[in-house]
């Protein structure tokens, strides 16, 4: 595809080493993964870096187009001041001892503006924002506009960083991209031998999210596993260790007769991306978890209440979505009806659509029943 010209593109051929930074949680940042996917078909000369929250590293952990991948610990405030300066000192230094030519900022996070100072970067792009003031525009001389009134998914929208700098992605690098690694398979496929799964003859169900006004009752995710069951397929039920996660997964069991695997909280996060990965068919709510099944290539069949799937939907796999048409409100991106942390749009979702959509998923991209 042709790049459309931009009046003032960076010069590519001069950049040496970049840095992306994503700072935000696990599904942000690997929607984020296509932007260093595009950044080294652009500029295969360059070292491409990546900053994220420690926690968030495996979503990039592996990356064959990041060289260096940087953790910001925010756990070390908890450790003391002295600790947290020592911290961010220590990343400072290594950030300086790259000498970046180029920093695009995903976020509207003002740690950015100032790290794209301190670093002496060239050049930088980053999303506009209404109160960033003059540190904001001196820091990013490049910046784009956010979606307002039209949704667009966060995928092209980080995308819209480099297309401001003149590079325009091609389609087929824009895929999710996740790497569990070897360990992480090496135990999935130890977990499926002792609980006698069988690859693609399973279905991966993740209710839980760390927001409770995603989820929908374990009564009828429970009446979701019946079904399924019934058709011959075995249940995989996955889970954070939270405990709000676990409780939750606990009712939903309570309510089911069919027998399932619960690993709850016994799978990292490469673990998890491994296993699902593994399986026919990914269950679950607007998640993390449902854009490691994206990024795996599993057929997903999504949930969403409060939040909207032409944003947060699941990219570039065969899917269903399925969300309340009586509620003229959704998406509204408020924590629950009034603040309640539980959300009528999915309250009142009926399961005979959501099992409708399964079905349909599962007879399009192959059999209805493991046999």
């Amino acid at each position: 595809m042709l790049a459309p010209a931009v009046a003032d593109a960076i010069d590519l051929s001069r950049v040496r080493r970049v840095l992306v930074i994503k700072l935000r949680h696990h599904g942000d940042v690997l929607l984020a993964s296509p932007v260093c996917t595009v950044l080294q078909r652009a500029a295969p000369q360059a070292e491409i870096d990546a900053l994220v929250y420690r926690e968030t590293l495996p979503m990039l952990a592996g990356h064959p187009a990041i060289r260096v991948l940087h953790a910001i610990d925010r756990a070390a405030k908890q450790r003391g001041l002295r600790a947290q300066l020592a911290a961010e000192w220590r990343l400072l230094r290594a950030l300086r001892a790259r000498r970046y030519d180029l920093v695009v900022h995903l976020t509207e996070h003002p740690r950015g503006a100032w790290l794209k100072l301190l670093l002496g970067a060239g050049a930088g792009v980053a999303p506009e924002r209404a109160r960033g003031g003059f540190w904001w525009r001196r820091a990013f001389a490049h910046r784009y506009p956010l979606p307002r009134a039209t949704p667009r998914h966060t995928v092209e929208t980080n995308l819209d960083a480099l297309r401001r700098i003149g590079i325009w992605p091609e389609p087929r690098d824009k895929a999710l991209v996740l790497v569990p690694g070897e360990a992480a398979q090496a135990r999935v496929a130890a977990l499926l031998a002792e609980h006698r799964l069988e690859r693609r003859r399973f279905v991966v169900v993740h209710p839980g999210s760390r927001w409770l006004f995603k989820c929908w009752p374990a009564a009828a995710t429970a009446a979701i596993v019946d079904r399924l069951a019934a058709d011959g397929w075995a249940i995989v039920l996955t889970g954070a260790p939270d405990p709000a996660e676990r409780a939750l997964v606990a009712a939903v069991r309570a309510a089911t007769r069919a027998s399932v695997v619960d690993l709850v909280g016994e799978l990292t996060l490469p673990e998890l991306a491994a296993l699902i990965g593994a399986a026919r068919l990914f269950f679950g709510v607007d998640s993390a978890p449902m854009h490691m099944a994206a990024a795996m290539g599993t057929p997903t069949v999504a949930l969403f209440g409060p939040s909207g799937d032409a944003e947060w939907g699941p990219w570039r796999v065969p899917h269903r979505v399925v969300a309340s048409t009586a509620h003229c409100c959704r998406p509204c991106g408020n924590n629950g009806c009034g603040g309640s942390n539980h959300s009528d749009c999915l309250l009142t979702l009926p399961d005979v659509r959501v099992a409708a959509a399964i079905e349909d998923l599962l007879a399009e991209t192959g059999s209805t029943s493991p046999q």
